[in-house]
């Protein structure tokens, strides 16, 4: 059975003084049986995760929010998948449609770049989704087809990698699919998975629902067979919605 996950992307938020809000969700959620994750801007990796040595009874995780194709070299203002794990880091956000839109990113550099977190033991979540031009031209599955197959490795299913469905148009909107279309996308998403992977191997992949997740569309959004956990942005800057999501995915 697929363990749930509650991914925090805090995007370029949070300074030093947030680290008592992640201190302070990790003791309320001491005995969930949720894994959680926060992925902070790359000035609180190593912070948060000398924070979290200390606490006992945690299931609290570090990830980042991006890596470079490269171990290292001559790459100003990137950050490598060693120097994640080396600041405490067990996981990454890959495919972001913030990353692919806005800093043109394609499906075969996503690709490489989860070769590479997965070289240096970091867990690669990969965000795949279609824009709102594309729902309404009924392009939505081909779409998560393309960016499945080209943006994911192989051997993804033997190494822990994790899927985030993100419809575009519902980041930071407010708006969200219906309960049946996101069940839908996650539901093709795994056929996808194992007919690539065969259906015992490809069931070990967890998919994600991300795209303005909050306390109260959770619950439902969770009853959903083929959601696993979410990827929650803005959401997760306030430590009380979170741990009400969280509460909602370990109640479902």
């Amino acid at each position: 059975m697929r363990q749930r996950l509650a991914a925090a992307n805090w995007k370029m938020n949070g300074l030093s003084r947030n680290l008592w809000d992640i201190t302070n969700l990790a003791e309320w959620q001491k005995n969930s049986l949720v894994e959680i994750l926060f992925c902070p801007p790359a000035t609180l990796i190593h912070p948060i995760a000398k924070a979290l040595t200390g606490l006992t009874g945690t299931s609290v995780q570090i990830g980042g929010q991006d890596c470079h194709t490269h171990a290292s070299g001559p790459h100003t203002g990137d950050i490598s998948a060693e120097m994640l794990r080396d600041c405490g880091a067990t996981y990454v956000i890959l495919g972001h449609s913030e990353r692919r839109h806005g800093h043109n990113e394609q499906n075969i550099l996503i690709r490489a770049k989860a070769e590479t977190a997965l070289r240096f033991n970091l867990t690669p979540i990969i965000c795949i989704g279609e824009s709102g031009e594309d729902r309404q031209h009924s392009r939505t599955l081909d779409i998560v087809t393309e960016q499945l197959e080209q943006s994911v490795p192989d051997g993804a299913a033997d190494k822990g990698v994790v899927i985030a469905y993100e419809p575009v148009w519902a980041i930071g909107t407010g708006k969200t699919p219906s309960i049946d279309q996101i069940n839908d996308v996650h539901m093709h998403i795994r056929k996808k998975l194992d007919t690539r992977f065969g259906s015992e191997t490809g069931q070990r992949i967890r998919l994600l629902y991300g795209g303005s997740v909050k306390p109260s569309n959770a619950e439902p959004i969770f009853q959903c067979p083929y959601v696993d956990g979410a990827l929650v942005g803005g959401a997760s800057l306030d430590p009380r919605k979170f741990s009400a999501i969280i509460d909602a995915l370990g109640s479902t």
